[in-house]
């Protein structure tokens, strides 16, 4: 290559007395009088960089003018360092210069292209293309990259076949808005971007493709959190021919493989959780498993005793926190009452009992209770000298939800949340159907092509609203350290019984044929049994490396407006444009 032999980080001790071409962008320079040192970085690393005034002046003189970010080329001799840098994979040599080329110099970035930079997050998106430049960032980027290798080798070893499907289709009424891109050869006619290639993978397990898998683009027009992005992506698979064993040991094998190839590290066989027991014991239908705290219902212990905040609540449920009376302190107690109380939690406040290590009990309620039975609550819930409980009451569902949030800050609080420890978990047998008080209708837990249990297809046919509102699906979860990373179902592949699910989910025939007439067209000519799942593959980038944000591993994310402050998009555009799609809405004089 004419512009390098070699990338920055890959000479070592052995190519000392080699002559060498690096290129790449300049990190930083000393000048140290007689010598100048230049740190030379690209991709794979930094290579450290040695001009003699006493051998070439002017060479150093060039040097000395180079600023940070300039592109270089350098020509030179490898030798020995002899002050080592045991931290950088280069640190054990350098290069003795004996030629520059200035590729490009560079304006100063706004912002230091380090590992810790100083640049905010609005700067740095503006600026994508330097903050990109970042060893953090490269990481990220590059593992995702290996990722994706690692996902379509496992599968296409497993025979499964990456079939392309459309990106402009028809919108859809159910789930997250559409992104909608309006018609220009069909005048006030929309397309719709997909949130998902549901129907379309559906349909190839009907043509006979009986393993199919893409790493998609999905687009979804929701509000936006760290962990959202308006475009994100998914591995998408379907099976024909399968039952839900078949799914999830397929990919639970994937998961293996992945943390295998990517981490070098050996997950064991992942346990399984109903939906109703996740709720039950952690309040989430992703439960955190790397630490315990599991909930304990304390109705028959705590109600009746004159506590009215107790008595009149429909729950009283509460957590053990092992081993922290002694350094948990009124302040540290106080601040998690603060804690759950805010708006965002909503509790109206927290019981606690603290087991000291004297055999004394402090708790908030002892006006009402005495220790004796403070002690049978801490007998139930497994406690011991040196716990500490924690209760909340009301509501059945806001109640659990609360102490679902109270226990996962108590983890982060507690240090239980240890990095590098990961928790897999199935969840199994989510709700069909979700009754909305306001529009007084059901909708899909997951999606409305999700199948029954096989063990409830029976019950679907009836109108009983209770039976209705009991019905399970085949669906399931994966759920890594709290998040949830993949989700899927066995599906739906009879007409009638697919119809009768439009029906609950308020769709008039009419409006179904319009909707997903296709699909049911197509269930008429030998649908095979089938299911899949999606992983989220950004936030399965994210949680593999113990982050929280999805947008450090996508190269180029929107903030939390939806806007790419890069490209500064969306914006408006041309009324020509808006002419030629029937979009322009002239005001009246």
């Amino acid at each position: 290559m004419s512009y390098r032999s070699h990338n920055c980080g890959e000479l070592r001790l052995s190519d000392a007395g080699k002559t060498v071409k690096l290129s790449g962008w300049v990190q930083i320079g000393r000048d140290f009088g007689g010598l100048t040192f230049i740190d030379l970085r690209d991709r794979y690393g930094i290579t450290q960089l040695v001009f003699n005034m006493e051998d070439d002046a002017a060479l150093c003189e060039q040097a000395r003018k180079l600023g940070r970010e300039f592109v270089v080329s350098v020509e030179g001799l490898v030798r020995e360092r002899t002050s080592k840098n045991p931290n950088r994979a280069t640190g054990d040599i350098e290069i003795e210069a004996k030629s520059l080329d200035i590729l490009n110099p560079a304006k100063t970035p706004p912002f230091t292209i380090e590992d810790n930079s100083d640049g905010g997050d609005d700067l740095r998106m503006r600026y994508r293309y330097l903050d990109l430049r970042r060893s953090p960032v490269q990481h990220n980027i590059i593992f995702r990259s290996r990722l994706a290798l690692e996902t379509r080798k496992f599968l296409s070893d497993k025979n499964f076949l990456e079939i392309e499907t459309p990106f402009l289709i028809k919108s859809t009424p159910e789930g997250a808005r559409d992104f909608v891109v309006p018609s220009r050869m069909n005048p006030g006619q929309f397309y719709a971007l997909p949130q998902s290639p549901q129907t379309f993978k559906q349909i190839l397990m009907v043509a006979g493709y009986d393993r199919y898998f893409q790493i998609v683009r999905c687009f979804r027009d929701e509000d936006l959190r760290a962990d959202r992005q308006p475009e994100f992506t998914q591995i998408d698979c379907e099976m024909a021919f399968v039952t839900r064993e078949d799914v999830l040991n397929t990919f639970e094998g994937l998961t293996k493989h992945l943390f295998r190839s990517m981490l070098g590290l050996e997950l064991s066989n992942f346990p399984r959780m109903s939906y109703d027991d996740a709720l039950r014991l952690y309040g989430s239908d992703k439960p955190d498993l790397r630490f315990d705290m599991q909930f304990c219902e304390l109705n028959d212990l705590a109600q009746g005793k004159g506590f009215s905040v107790f008595d009149d609540a429909e729950l009283v449920v509460g957590i053990c926190a092992k081993g922290i009376a002694e350094s948990y302190t009124n302040k540290d107690l106080n601040d998690l009452t603060d804690w759950v109380k805010r708006p965002q939690i909503g509790a109206k406040g927290l019981v606690y009992a603290k087991f000291n290590t004297d055999g004394s009990i402090k708790t908030t309620v002892g006006k009402f209770f005495s220790d004796d039975q403070i002690r049978e609550w801490g007998q139930k819930m497994g406690a011991q000298t040196g716990d500490i409980l924690f209760i909340l009451s009301g509501e059945k569902e806001k109640t659990r939800k609360q102490l679902g949030e109270l226990r996962l800050e108590l983890g982060r609080r507690l240090g239980l949340m240890k990095p590098g420890d990961f928790k897999p978990l199935w969840v199994l047998d989510f709700p069909l159907l979700e009754w909305d008080e306001d529009s007084q209708r059901f909708f899909a837990m997951h999606h409305p092509f999700t199948s029954p249990k096989t063990e409830d297809l029976a019950r679907m046919m009836t109108d009983d609203f209770e039976t209705l509102k009991s019905l399970r699906a085949d669906a399931y979860d994966l759920v890594l350290n709290g998040s949830e990373i993949g989700g899927g179902s066995i599906r739906i592949h009879d007409r009638e019984l697919q119809s009768k699910n439009f029906k609950l989910l308020g769709f008039t025939p009419e409006q179904a044929e319009a909707q997903f007439g296709f699909l049911l067209g197509a269930f008429e000519f030998g649908a095979p049994p089938h299911g899949g799942i999606a992983f989220g593959f950004d936030r399965l980038c994210a949680v593999m490396n113990g982050q929280s944000s999805i947008r450090d591993f996508i190269a180029f994310p929107k903030n939390n407006q939806g806007r790419d402050m890069m490209i500064d998009a969306p914006s408006p555009v041309a009324d020509e444009q808006l002419d030629e799609l029937c979009l322009r809405v002239e005001l009246e004089e």
